[in-house]
């Protein structure tokens, strides 16, 4: 991500924050950035380098009538910057910091086999409870676990796989610090 995207994603929260507006703005945003996957002939425009930046606000102008006012002028500063191709990045930047104010912990599992809804339900109650936050669970299917599970929250990793054991047993039969001495 770059920084860039970062600072304006960072301004607008800031501002939907201080407003009490955070929800609304996160909302629209990102109904705005779905629009322009939806509709690539607005994208096109907006992101067209050719086209006056003034006449890509008039467009957006048009568009943005009932549009909550931070976020209309936050992309009509956006796309007047030439930084229309940023907008999807700067709301899943948002979203990271909208998911972060509401103490929301994304966490990937990873198992062997594919896991019931329950043992999924079972699994995802028990972080929230070690960590006191709400968690959002994706899972996915890696056979080369063997058996157990991998758990990613952000940059945190958690190996209870039995290919993750079988790794660190021969870490340890290999190092020198592990050979017996006489």
């Amino acid at each position: 991500m770059a920084v860039s995207q970062r600072i304006y994603a960072q301004a607008l929260f800031d501002a939907a924050q201080g407003q009490g507006q955070l929800q609304v703005v996160r909302d629209e945003l990102e109904d705005f950035a779905k629009t322009l996957t939806i509709v690539p002939e607005l994208d096109a425009v907006l992101r067209n380098p050719q086209l006056d930046p003034r006449a890509k606000v008039g467009v957006l102008e048009d568009l943005l009538g009932g549009t909550n006012q931070l976020v209309r002028n936050f992309l009509l500063v956006v796309v007047e910057k030439g930084r229309a191709s940023e907008i999807a990045a700067m709301q899943r930047e948002f979203e990271q910091l909208w998911r972060r104010e509401q103490r929301i912990l994304n966490v990937e599992l990873t198992t062997a086999f594919e896991l019931s809804s329950e043992e999924q339900r079972s699994i995802v109650d028990q972080i929230r409870t070690a960590s006191g936050r709400e968690v959002e669970a994706s899972s996915s299917v890696d056979p080369d676990l063997i058996g157990g599970l991998v758990i990613q929250a952000g940059s945190m990793r958690v190996d209870a796989s039995v290919r993750g054991r079988l790794e660190r047993l021969r870490r340890e039969l290999t190092s020198p610090a592990s050979a017996v001495r006489d």
